[in-house]
Formats: structure tokens, sequence, C-alpha cells
């Protein structure tokens, strides 16, 4: 099960290394922090911004056509319930779909990447043909039961690969075939991946604290610049 094989240790920051190991029970387990044993190193550490905007700085080609410009704070809790509803259907963790949008779009609904990526989860035009999608890409709900429904079909294909099913997310099965199914070499790809997986221990780590503490969910903290 998806929810088994994305066990993470909740710790520090994804700028650090991430390393892999699969337990006796056969669940596949992430973590930032060296583990003792025969982990395996998947991803090396560089400094990275918070977002997609602060990777394409300085490279206009990959900027986006219609860039975020939302910044209310509540925008980060505005679509909640679809997410919680697409989570529900798909069998996707909410720390990972709400790390995507992160990601993605800063939570801004109206953004256009410069491959023509659509909406919160900046789904493709090729995706939203591929996922069967109905109605207006940009509407919110349509647009991220789309993009939960890609993640789905991704840790499907890669045995609940927490990392890949990231990668896949960003450059495709058919970049991660081209390498035998490991993460690209692919500098954009490497720092998406590292910078989703700092946002999904934040959320992880905010939704334990709401559990064990019946609080309120704080805002997610702002892109970094």
């Amino acid at each position: 099960m998806l929810a088994a094989a994305f066990a993470v240790v909740l710790a520090g920051s994804a700028r650090a290394d991430v390393y892999t190991w699969t337990d006796a029970d056969g669940v596949v387990h992430f973590t930032n922090i060296k583990p003792s044993g025969n982990a395996k190193k998947v991803l090396s550490s560089t400094p990275d911004g918070g977002t997609k905007a602060a990777v394409q700085r300085g490279t206009c080609e990959r900027c986006d056509k219609v860039p975020s410009t939302d910044n209310s704070p509540e925008r980060f809790h505005r679509y909640d319930a679809i997410i919680l509803e697409a989570s529900a259907l798909y069998r996707i963790p909410v720390p990972l779909i709400r790390a995507v949008i992160k990601v993605e779009s800063d939570y801004d609904p109206k953004v256009v990447s410069s491959a023509d990526c659509k909406g919160l989860m900046q789904v493709h035009p090729e995706v939203y043909v591929d996922m069967g999608t109905q109605g207006d890409v940009f509407d919110p709900r349509t647009n991220i039961m789309t993009g939960t429904r890609l993640l789905r079909w991704l840790a499907n294909q890669l045995d609940g690969d927490l990392v890949l099913t990231i990668a896949g997310y960003h450059a495709g099965m058919g970049s991660l075939g081209k390498y035998g199914y490991t993460v690209p070499p692919y500098p954009y790809t490497r720092q998406y991946v590292r910078m989703v997986l700092d946002h999904y221990y934040r959320y992880k780590a905010e939704e334990a604290r709401v559990r064990a503490t019946g609080a309120t969910a704080a805002p997610a903290a702002p892109a970094k610049p």
C-alpha cells in the first residue's frame, strides 16, 4: 500500500542528502538523516529555494508565462476540502498533495508554466487528456483531482517509491525509464524532488502536531527567497 511505502523519518530539511532502505516487512523508507545499515543514498544535498520560482530565477526561458501573484495567507488552506477529497479517493497522502501544490504554483490556481502546464498542480495538456479530465483545468477541484490521479498512477507504476513518484511527476515516466528507473540526472528534476520532499516533511510534521494537540493547522511558511 502506498501509505505504508511512504513512511518517512520526519526530521531536518530535505536540503540534506536523502537515503532509502527497505525494512523486514518490505516497507520502503526515505530519510534525510543518514541511517545505519545498508541504506542507499538517492539524492545529494545542494542549496535550494522553496518553490519552482526559486529554481527558475535567472533562467527566463523556464519562467512561468503567468507567474504566481496571490500572496494572501488564506490561500494555503483555501483548498483543504478538495485536497482531503482527492487524498481519500486516490489514497495519496495529504502532505504530498500539499507539497506538490506548494512547489508547483505556491497555491495560485492561475499559474501557467513555460511548458503550458496549468493551475495549482501545474497539469500539462497531455496529462489532462491521459487522465480523462473533464471541465476547466484551472478549476481548483478539477486541477487537484487530475494532479492527484497522476500521482496515484505514478505510484502504482513505481511500487510506491516516494522519490521516484515525485521525480516522475516532474520529468515523466519516460525520463525515469531512460535512466533505469532512477532519478534522472537533470538539475531541475533533482532540485524539484528536494523541494517537494522539504515541504512534504514540513506538512507531515504539521499534520502530526495537529493530530496530537487538536490545534488548528497554521498557514504554510511563505516561499523562501
